[in-house]
């Protein structure tokens, strides 16, 4: 498989991410490996945080979040999807199936040896981190979604999405920094922005971010629907607590904290809660809310 590596040096001086870059190596299902990137901050025996970013960002999207929660004296493992941020990025878009992403992840949770994961999950992180928890609920003890879904391809995804995935295959040139920046609440600064076009230096970088919408199960005959429907009945079982913690800007993934409530059982009882004055990606508009949610959930959740 071939395959691009973003140089270190578009990496320096990022804004409030100085975290020590960690790597593995996973399985390309060709024969060789690709390097996959991630954050490990906090105690190295505590309780684990694992956060899971989607579309287009990349663990820089967690930066403040991952300083509040280790800070309280948590693990926090925030990798970079395969295609972005400082992991491997392979230059076609066939390359990348929404299976592979889910066994990527897998590889991370096994080679880490991870267990009593508290998985925080938005967007592709959702789509992906809710499989895991499906395939691996002994790993895992609580689940905290934000503006997320795990579509099966039996719904409307909406005309947001569709016009979000128009977009994505028709630009000429692929925004990754004015993208999150369209889709807070907040004026990001300069260097923010940067910081997410920082992992591709160019377009061929870019077939991992590009796809992702292609990917989205769409129709009852798309490849991931009936590996989402069978997560869905293992979700529909799960027992441990499950928290919702939407954003009340985001015209994507509005409504799906509803339907996780009314479908798995851990949500009941649970504190859910809308996150005021944030946009798709609240982890840039309310971090520090976003992260108070998070310390509180597993700490009232033993």
């Amino acid at each position: 498989m071939e395959y691009l590596r973003t140089p270190d040096s578009c990496f320096s001086n990022l804004p409030d991410y100085d975290f020590t870059p960690h790597y593995i190596e996973v399985d390309d299902f060709e024969g060789a490996s690709l390097r996959m990137h991630y954050v490990d901050e906090g105690p190295k025996d505590a309780p684990v945080v694992l956060m899971l970013h989607g579309e287009p960002s990349w663990s820089f999207l967690y930066r403040n979040m991952i300083t509040q929660v280790s800070q309280q004296g948590f693990r926090v493992i925030a990798p970079d999807l395969i295609g972005f941020g400082r992991s491997d990025k392979p230059t076609k878009q066939t390359d990348y199936t929404y299976q592979r992403h889910v066994d990527w992840l897998s590889n991370l949770i096994s080679m880490l040896k991870l267990n009593d994961i508290t998985l925080v999950c938005q967007d592709w992180g959702g789509l992906l981190g809710l499989r895991l928890v499906a395939d691996y609920p002994n790993n895992f003890a609580r689940v905290c979604a934000a503006n997320t879904f795990l579509p099966t391809g039996n719904e409307s995804l909406g005309k947001a999405f569709h016009q979000w995935k128009e977009f994505s295959q028709q630009v000429p040139i692929f925004p990754a920094g004015g993208i999150i920046k369209g889709a807070t609440t907040t004026e990001l600064s300069e260097q923010v922005i940067n910081a997410y076009n920082a992992p591709f230096p160019d377009e061929s970088y870019k077939a991992g971010a590009r796809v992702f919408p292609l990917l989205v199960p769409a129709s009852p005959q798309d490849p991931a629907s009936v590996p989402n429907q069978q997560a869905w009945q293992k979700l529909k079982q799960w027992r441990k607590p499950f928290l919702t913690a939407f954003s009340d800007s985001d015209p994507v993934t509005a409504g799906g904290d509803k339907i996780f409530q009314k479908l798995i059982p851990g949500c009941q009882g649970q504190q859910h809660t809308t996150i005021k004055n944030a946009g798709h990606f609240l982890q840039e508009d309310q971090s520090e809310v976003f992260a108070k949610v998070v310390i509180d959930f597993m700490q009232n959740n033993k």
